[in-house]
Formats: C-alpha cells, structure tokens, sequence
C-alpha cells in the first residue's frame, strides 16, 4: 500500500467521521433554532390577545356597562375582544390560530374540540400548571401551540354566566339560555390556545442544514485536492527520485546528480543527508579499487 493510498484513506475516514459528527450537531441546533422562531412567534401572538384581553377590561368595558341592559355589546367581552383581533392577523397568515377554547361557552364558535377539551382537563387536574407547550398535527401540517388556562378569578364574570336568570336580558337575546351558564368562582372554564405552523421554519432549517453539507463537502474536496497536490510534489515525488538515485548508487553508478541543499524542511534535510551518504560511499569506492591496484 502506497504512501499516498494510506495518506487518503486517513483523510476520508477523518473527513467522513468529521461529516457525520457536523452534520448531527448542525441539524440539530438548526432544528432546535427553527422551533424556538415557532415558539417565539406563538409566545407574540399569546402576549398580544392577552394585552387585547387587559385593554378590553380596563378601557373598553368600563365606558359600555351602562348599556348592557339595553343592547349587549360583544366587544365588552376581553374573549371576544381577543379572538376578533387575532381573526384579523390571521387574514394575512391563515395557518397561525387563536381560540379561547371553552367547554361551555355562551358563543358557539369557542366550544373546545376533542384535543383542546384534553388540555382543559389537565388544567383542571394539575391546578399549578400555567402553561402547556407541545406539538401536534394538524390539518396544515405540523404545528406548535402554546395553551393557558382561562379560570374564573373575577367574581363579576358570573354576572353573565351564573344563570340565566342573573344575566343581562340583552345577553340572552342574542345567545340564548342553553350555554355559557353554571360556571363557578375559581373554575378552569377553557384554555387559550394559541397554534403556530412549524413547517416553514423546518423547511428553512433543512434547506440551511443541505446547503451547509454540501459545502462541508466541496470545501472538502478542495482540501483533498489540494493535500494530495501538496504530498506529491513535496514528499513523494522527492521520495521517488531520492529511491531512483540509490537504485543507480547501489550498482556503481555514482553520475547521479546531487539533491538541492537549499531548504530546511525534512526533505532538504534529507536530501543532504543522502548527498553526503553518496559521497562517502564514492571515496570508499575510490579506495577500495585504489587498493585493489
């Protein structure tokens, strides 16, 4: 096995080891990146229905509560106030969703399906958790959501959802006595959720993960280029002439021209160390057919 044949299989199990290694280590810090973008924009979208939920209730409800027994105004309601926000960003980035997912609310459209249902429940079981983020799969593909829970700690909200009797009749009119009643003081009622699609960010985190493997690989093949460029005219093509010239020297021929002394590497060093082994074998040479006349 030649030098240069070790040299390469060396460099290929180091650069193939090296590649593996890369390779996990960047996709995996590309994905956690790509999911903590998910994460930061769910965590945006939750801040702003709850600073839309704060506004409501203290700037907007206050100036409208004289009206209630008269016509009753669903922008009083921080939920309602919230999820109509967040409708209007949703214009513009359909797959993002917000609900305030309830299981029995006064407005249809915030029922709790199944799974959110279940997210309810483990508010309702694990009373100290204030926040649930996880993934799953929707119908848009995978996606990340963040969940709160919504819990009855202003005893005015039973004003509209006690019973039907205690609430406003401008209420009733609109939504009828069937639900959004029975709620309690201190109860998880629903939870916020808020879903985020994960798919581009890992489309972009794998097309910045292919990019860079490819030209992990093409720096690569430069650096083999280069090495193998490099050993063959810096070691083994000295190599080859330093054992053409002892082939000749070993069988009398001592025409050989001498190696450059000019350098300090190995190979000048080499080199020089050759010259002089040649001229020491010359005089002996010399002198043994000397003596033999």
């Amino acid at each position: 096995m030649g030098l240069r044949l070790k040299f390469n299989l060396v460099l290929v199990v180091v650069f193939l080891a090296g590649f593996a290694a890369a390779g996990f280590v960047s996709r995996e810090l590309l994905q956690d990146n790509a999911r903590e973008e998910v994460l930061r924009n769910a965590r945006l979208m939750m801040e702003a229905a709850l600073s839309v939920r704060t506004y409501t209730v203290e700037q907007i409800k206050p100036h409208l509560d004289q009206q209630l027994q008269d016509v009753f105004l669903p922008q009083t309601v921080p939920a309602y106030a919230a999820t109509e926000t967040i409708n209007q960003i949703q214009k513009k980035y359909r797959n993002y969703g917000y609900k305030e997912a309830t299981l029995n609310p006064t407005n249809p459209r915030d029922r709790a399906t199944d799974w959110e249902a279940d997210l309810v429940q483990k508010f309702r079981q694990r009373s100290d958790t204030q926040e649930i983020v996880a993934e799953r799969t929707g119908g848009t593909g995978r996606v990340l959501y963040i969940a709160k829970p919504i819990q009855i700690t202003n005893a005015a909200c039973l004003q509209c959802h006690s019973v039907p009797a205690a609430a406003p009749a401008s209420m009733l009119k609109i939504y009828g006595e069937a639900n959004g009643f029975g709620w309690k003081h201190n109860e998880i009622i629903g939870a916020q959720v808020v879903t985020v699609p994960m798919d581009v960010p890992i489309l972009n985190a794998d097309r910045a993960f292919k990019t860079f493997m490819v030209s992990l690989a093409v720096v690569f093949g430069v650096v083999f280029v280069v090495l193998n460029l490099m050993l063959s005219w810096l070691i083994v093509r000295p190599i080859r002439q330093m054992s053409q010239a002892a082939d000749n020297v070993s069988t009398g021929d001592f025409d050989v021209p001498e190696f450059s002394d000019g350098g300090k590497d190995e190979m000048s060093v080499l080199g020089n160390s050759f010259n002089r082994m040649r001229r020491s074998l010359e005089k002996a040479m010399q002198m043994i057919e000397r003596d033999g006349a």
